[in-house]
């Protein structure tokens, strides 16, 4: 199902969304019915976990294959925000795909485009698809191609030189010895020649 709203005109599309109902009956007996009406269901049964399990797998098999629209509206600003009325935020985010069930009721599955903010805020409800971010139109504004570094040069036999660059001749780099200030070093205490007290 389409929604159409009547927003101001922003060259944005409003956000769609289907529900997927399960109805009871008297004689103990229940229908799934979609909003979408190509949709085949199944005929009215009294298997009622059957009809439950193919109503939210149906749910389900439409997020999957509806694709996110980046320049959607917010289907729940379109319905002033009801899906969660105890926090009312002002819409903002990219556009995401949720389905939303309230197990306690269980017979409503919806799946809607929403804003990130509505879909954080909105309870029993699970994000299944996120919007493109569309590509700059601006060569400007596309990202430069990066070049990747230069591989450590490699020592025959399998181990890397981390000292070696590209430019090198393959020379360890080593550093200068101190210089030496005459005096001889005295072994220390409990170390070597056997002198211990």
């Amino acid at each position: 199902m389409t929604t159409a709203t009547s927003e101001p005109s922003t060259g944005r599309t409003p956000g769609r969304a289907w529900t997927v109902r399960l109805t009871g009956y008297a004689d103990r007996s229940a229908s799934v019915s979609c909003t979408t009406p190509g949709c085949r269901m199944p005929p009215r049964s009294k298997d009622i976990a059957a009809l439950r399990a193919f109503a939210a797998e149906h749910a389900a098999v439409h997020a999957k294959v509806a694709r996110v629209r980046p320049e959607a509206t917010c289907h729940c600003r379109a319905r002033k925000c009801t899906a969660h009325p105890q926090t009312q935020m002002p819409c903002a985010g990219a556009v995401v795909l949720i389905v939303r069930h309230d197990p306690v009721v269980g017979q409503v599955w919806s799946v809607e485009e929403v804003c990130a903010t509505c879909a954080a805020l909105t309870p029993n409800a699970s994000v299944r698809a996120r919007a493109a971010r569309p590509a700059p139109t601006d060569p400007a504004a596309r990202p430069a191609k990066t070049v990747p570094a230069p591989a450590p040069a490699r020592v025959p036999g399998g181990f890397s030189s981390p000292g070696a660059g590209a430019g090198s001749d393959g020379d360890t780099v080593r550093r200068p010895r101190r210089a030496s200030s005459g005096r001889t070093r005295q072994p220390r205490r409990g170390q070597g020649g056997g002198h211990g007290r």
